[in-house]
């Protein structure tokens, strides 16, 4: 008819209205991905900016997590010495495995010490048995170096 206005079909209406909210709930994905990244990031952060930060984590990754390739990233470039620690460890698996029984270690009391671009930390090291039967503390001394961040060298039981 030639005297009424044209008329948008619904139609194409309907799949504006469906364009904009798919281009909102895209965006909204988008930054949900951003702050999962964000926060994984945050969880997995690499702390060797502190002796004591660097020395907590060594101590996790070596007697609590058991993981060489993290204990890696908070030991000396060069390697260093952990004999003694690696002993103390071993003894924990013996036992463990021996006496069908998990073993907890805990640490507290970090007294860090630096000089320059070394430092020690002291650690009241406690392993206890799992149903709390038994528990022993010794005291390690952990010997650090600022290397692009605080990294652990040597560990030894202090006498």
């Amino acid at each position: 008819m030639p005297g009424e206005p044209e008329r948008k079909p619904r139609n194409r209406r309907l799949r504006l209205w469906l364009a904009l909210g798919a281009g909102v709930l895209g965006l909204l994905c988008l930054g949900g991905v951003g702050i999962a990244v964000l926060l994984y990031d945050e969880e997995t952060k690499i702390v060797r900016t502190t002796p004591g930060a660097a020395a907590d984590n060594f101590l996790r990754a070596y007697l609590v997590n058991r993981d060489e390739r993290e204990v890696g990233l908070y030991s000396c470039k060069s390697g260093g010495e952990f004999s003694e620690l690696a002993a103390y460890r071993t003894d924990i698996e013996r036992r463990e495995a021996q006496f069908s029984i998990g073993i907890q270690v805990v640490w507290e009391g970090l007294r860090v010490a630096t000089d320059g671009q070394q430092g020690t930390v002291d650690a009241d090291l406690t392993r206890s048995l799992g149903d709390g039967s038994e528990r022993i503390t010794d005291t390690w001394r952990l010997g650090l170096v600022d290397e692009e961040g605080w990294r652990v060298c040597s560990a030894t039981k202090v006498p």
